[in-house]
């Protein structure tokens, strides 16, 4: 019988393992973020915080847009934000504006022209 109750002992509760997302109290995926920076082949290394710290920015940014964009809603009498309102909000924020901004230009243009002798 002994041998019986010592088996049950061994079968202790497994505690799971947290997220990444749990332990840094985001909302957003950091093992997401994380497999796509690897993926992507950004950086032929990358520290183990560089995905959280992405993450938190990208939730953080994310965060703002939709709390201006739902403004901008309320201000227009509308339960629902649509594209217009986000682009809206986008525009009228100073510094939002400024990150979305397209500042692409043609690379053909930046091409130097050979000299004529």
């Amino acid at each position: 019988m002994s041998g019986r109750r010592n088996h049950w002992r061994c079968h202790r509760r497994k505690r799971h393992g947290l997220s990444r997302s749990v332990r840094a109290e985001l909302q957003f995926p950091v093992s997401r973020v994380d497999r796509l920076l690897r993926e992507g082949h950004y950086a032929q290394r990358l520290s183990s915080s560089t995905p959280v710290f992405l993450t938190g920015i990208l939730e953080y940014l994310t965060a703002n847009i939709l709390e201006l964009a739902g403004q901008e809603a309320r201000n227009n009498r509308k339960m629902r934000i649509t594209p217009e309102h986000v682009q809206r909000a986008l525009g009228n924020n100073e510094h939002l504006s400024r990150l979305f901004e397209d500042n692409t230009y043609s690379q053909v243009e930046a091409v130097p022209q050979p000299r004529e002798w």
